[in-house]
Order: structure tokens, then C-alpha cells, then sequence
């Protein structure tokens, strides 16, 4: 037989996902092989970090909420904890552009009843929540959801933007009990969301902020592209780049002698030759998955490329201080904006706010958002006409008419996944798929968690998987091949 120190793991894809369970299964198994390869130039996937000209400019997330255990564990055992960079207070006030103004979310009882984003029938309606009408469709969608639970104009106001902001998707579309379980949970345990909130509250923290995310936004001194470095810095030469994983077959046993041992289980085809595995983790996008799985096994193939995604440029832009202080205020998270608004950005995030040291002193560094679900085209605009789009609606949501020092454009052709209803039965028929490829696993954000948080999370329960499936793991049973 192959011995137990040559068994190899091999990871395609060097994004969050596919480090952090590299780094997993050489935690718990250092003596097994463990390869990842990455089609890129550089490791990170959509995390990236640039330093301009002293501006830092995040192309894809740019920070974690810090209650998520999985993460900060992780941030200790590469040796990080030094680096964190929590948000500044401020950045706990987040903003709608709605009526021709930006006004804040509000994030009391007092300030609900006097923000001007709903009218006095809105804010009603709000208030008769806890007589909403029960739930007739097992996958709603999150619209329908907040619709019947809050209203249509706060769903439009307040939950619409917001899965913009998430997602970059359409809400309408999207599962409320793929994307945001707890939120159905709540209604489940709570029988609504005021009484749910009420009960939150009273087990979080008295210096929780009502209505703010759970946990503090937090990233690293030099962005986050300190945590991708991290992971390779430590996984070595485990990692490859520019180095596409083109498909995987079986090894067939029947071309073996019989003075042979057994060999691996798949043959790994890359851009740069073939490689043998005991075990394959895919943890790029659905799409790089399902083109390589596609000789294996066409149904899986199918089935994973049915998970659509949604397509976002990112616009960083950075400006003299001076200039638009006299026009505008930045006191912030950023702002977010409803579709029946005519501003065809997302929204926009005011990172010198956010974060301390994101621009050269007396400069201001802003993130715009743009294209999505719901505009698709605007991914593929020239970068001139972006940066026009973009200055013209800074002009008319913040007052912004100054021109920038730099402008940065990156596009995300596949951008974010998007969770649509029925997703949840793609992945049980997808997994159900997977029990026919002993150690085929899959990982990433296009299956249970779009944030960085939820890859990390997952990692450990894929590195075991993966361990099980060639033998290493405590019961020697192959577990559920996909998380």
C-alpha cells in the first residue's frame, strides 16, 4: 500500500478557502502531502490589498467581523494578533441616500420615529410586526420575507440595499434560509423580529449598538491581504501559483501489475502537467469547479455550474481632504442606496473613516460598489466610463465635485455567489453527487457562506473530511464530502 506519510491532498484554488484548509489538514496531519495550486499570479483569490501612492486600496473584503472564533484562532496561530486593525467607532453609523440626502440608519426607537428614510405609514407598519402573517413558502425569498415581516417600503429601504451591499444581488431572488439562516431562525424561535431583537439584546453586550452588526468590523495594519501572506508565508512551498488545475480523473487500478502498490485515487491535470492524488479539494469558484469535474462526473459538473454569481467593479478613489470637507461630511461607514433612486452605484465605503492609516495624512480614501445582480453590463464598461458613472453619483449623493488624486478600477467578472432559492436542494442533490467520489471534496464561497468568516469556519470541517477520505482521519470513514 502507499504509506500513510505519502498520502497527498490536493487543494485547487489559494483564495481564503483553500489556504485556511491547507493550513487545517497540515495542523492536524503534517506529515500528509499536501498541495495547493493556484491559476493566478498570486494567492488571496478576490482578497487583495494595494498600497498607491500611500493610499490602501482594498480590490475585494475589506475587513472580518471579529466574533467569529474560527478566524481569530486563526489569527493567532499565524502569529497576527499584533496586526489587527479594529474600525474606528465611527464607523458604526452607516447611511441610506434616499429623497436626494444621505440620512443615517437609525439605530433607536427615537430615532426611528423621527428619520425621515420611511413615512409615518412605513414606520406603522414596522410596528405591527409582531402580527405579521406566518410563513407560507419553506424558501422564501429575502424580499418576501422582510415584506411580509416589516412592510414593502422598509423591505425596500432598509433590506434591499443592504443584500446589495452583501451580496451585490438581487433580493427578490436570493433564499432568505440559504443566505441569512439566522435571521429565519429568529422568526421560528422568536415567532418575530422585534421579539427576537428584544431577546438578542438582552444576551449581547451593553455596548452593542441596536441595529449594527454583531462583532466588530476588523482588518490588519496592511489590509487584508496580511492574512493571505500569512497563510502562505507559513504554508511554504506548499502553495503554487500560476498553476491552473485543468480536470481530474480516476486513477484506473486495472493498469496496475501486480508487483505494484496501489496507486492514488485521481489524476490531477494542471496547466503545468499531472499530478496524483489521494484526495482533491476544488475551492475555487462553482464555475473553475464544474469545468474541472466535468470529465469525472457531467451531472456534478451540472448541477455546480448552476450556481450563479453576481458581477462587481470596485472603484477606489482617493482625493486632498481640503477639497471635499467643505462639501461633504465622512463621519461613517458609508452609505448605501435603494434601486428607485436613479444612482446606479451600490453604495460607497468611506475607508479613512473606517480604518485608520487607509491615506497619506490630509488625504481621503472612498470604495465605491457597482454593477451587480441587477446590472449585470456594468462590469464591462470601459474604465473611463466607470470612473464618469461613479464621480457623477458621488456628486449627487455626497456633494463630491472635486476631482480625485487616483482613481483604481478592478472588476470582478464572477463576482460574489448568489444563493438563490432552491439552493439549498442544489447542494443536498450536489453532495448527494459527491458520496459517489470517495475524497472529491468541495469548499469555498459558492456553497455555505459567502464572507471570509464562513470559509475559515468551514475549513477545519473540510480538512477533516479530507483526512477521513485517505485514511487519517479517527474513524477511517470518508464524512460529508462537501462544506
Amino acid at each position: 500500500m502507499v504509506s500513510s506519510e505519502n498520502k497527498r491532498i490536493v487543494i485547487a484554488g489559494a483564495g481564503i478557502a483553500g489556504l485556511s484548509t491547507a493550513w487545517a489538514i497540515k495542523q492536524r496531519a503534517p506529515d500528509v502531502d499536501v498541495v495547493v495550486l493556484e491559476r493566478g499570479q498570486r494567492a488571496g483569490g478576490n482578497i487583495r490589498t494595494e498600497h498607491i501612492d500611500g493610499y490602501v486600496c482594498e480590490s475585494g473584503p475589506d475587513g472580518f467581523l471579529d466574533n467569529a472564533p474560527d478566524t481569530m484562532a486563526l489569527v493567532r496561530e499565524l502569529g497576527l494578533t499584533a496586526r489587527l486593525l479594529p474600525s474606528n467607532d465611527a464607523a458604526r453609523r452607516r447611511y441610506i441616500f434616499r429623497g436626494n440626502r444621505l440620512s443615517e440608519v437609525p439605530t433607536s426607537a427615537a430615532a426611528f420615529l423621527k428619520s425621515p428614510l420611511l413615512s409615518l405609514r412605513g414606520k406603522i407598519r414596522i410596528l405591527g410586526e409582531p402580527f405579521a402573517a406566518p410563513r407560507r413558502d419553506d424558501d422564501e425569498s429575502i424580499i418576501g420575507f422582510a415584506s411580509r415581516r416589516i412592510g414593502s417600503e422598509a423591505a425596500a429601504v432598509f433590506v434591499d440595499p443592504m443584500v446589495s451591499g452583501v451580496y451585490a444581488g438581487d433580493a427578490a431572488a436570493l433564499s432568505l434560509k440559504a443566505c441569512f439562516p439566522k435571521m429565519r431562525q429568529i422568526e421560528d424561535d422568536h415567532g418575530g423580529l422585534l421579539r427576537g431583537l428584544i431577546a438578542t439584546r438582552r444576551s449581547r453586550k451593553k455596548t452593542d449598538i441596536p441595529g449594527a452588526p454583531a462583532g466588530r468590523l476588523t482588518s490588519f495594519t496592511g489590509g487584508m491581504s496580511d492574512l493571505i501572506d500569512g497563510l502562505t508565508r507559513e504554508l511554504g512551498s506548499v502553495v503554487h501559483t500560476s498553476t491552473a488545475v485543468t480536470s481530474i480523473r480516476r486513477n484506473q487500478a486495472s493498469s496496475l501489475s501486480p508487483n505494484q502498490p496501489p496507486r492514488r485515487a485521481y489524476i490531477v491535470t494542471t496547466s503545468r502537467g499531472t499530478l496524483d492524488a489521494d484526495a482533491v479539494v476544488l475551492s475555487g469558484p462553482a464555475a473553475e469547479a464544474a469545468a474541472i469535474v466535468r470529465e469525472l462526473d457531467e451531472s456534478l459538473a451540472s448541477s455546480i455550474e448552476g450556481i450563479p454569481t453576481s458581477p462587481l467593479a470596485v472603484v477606489c478613489l482617493g482625493y486632498d481632504e481640503p477639497a471635499i470637507r467643505s462639501e461633504c461630511r465622512l463621519d461613517g461607514f458609508g452609505f448605501l442606496v435603494p434601486r428607485d433612486q436613479g444612482i446606479r452605484i451600490l453604495g460607497a465605503l468611506w475607508e479613512t473613516c473606517i480604518y485608520q492609516h487607509r491615506a497619506p495624512a490630509g488625504k481621503v480614501l472612498i470604495r465605491v460598489m457597482i454593477g451587480g445582480a441587477n446590472d449585470l453590463d456594468a462590469v464591462s464598461l470601459c474604465d473611463s466610463e466607470l470612473r464618469r458613472i461613479v464621480r457623477s453619483d458621488l456628486r449627487r449623493t455626497m456633494n463630491v465635485s472635486a476631482t480625485p488624486e487616483f482613481v483604481r478600477v478592478t472588476r470582478h467578472p464572477r463576482g460574489i455567489p448568489q444563493y438563490v432559492r432552491g439552493h439549498l436542494t442544489r447542494m443536498q442533490r450536489i453532495e448527494a453527487l459527491l458520496g459517489a467520489h470517495r475524497g472529491l471534496l468541495l469548499a469555498g464561497n459558492s456553497y455555505r457562506g459567502v464572507s471570509i468568516n464562513a470559509c475559515i469556519a468551514n475549513a477545519p470541517t473540510v480538512a477533516d473530511a479530507a483526512l477521513r477520505a485517505v485514511g487519517r482521519g479517527l474513524s477511517g470513514q470518508p464524512g460529508a464530502m462537501i462544506a
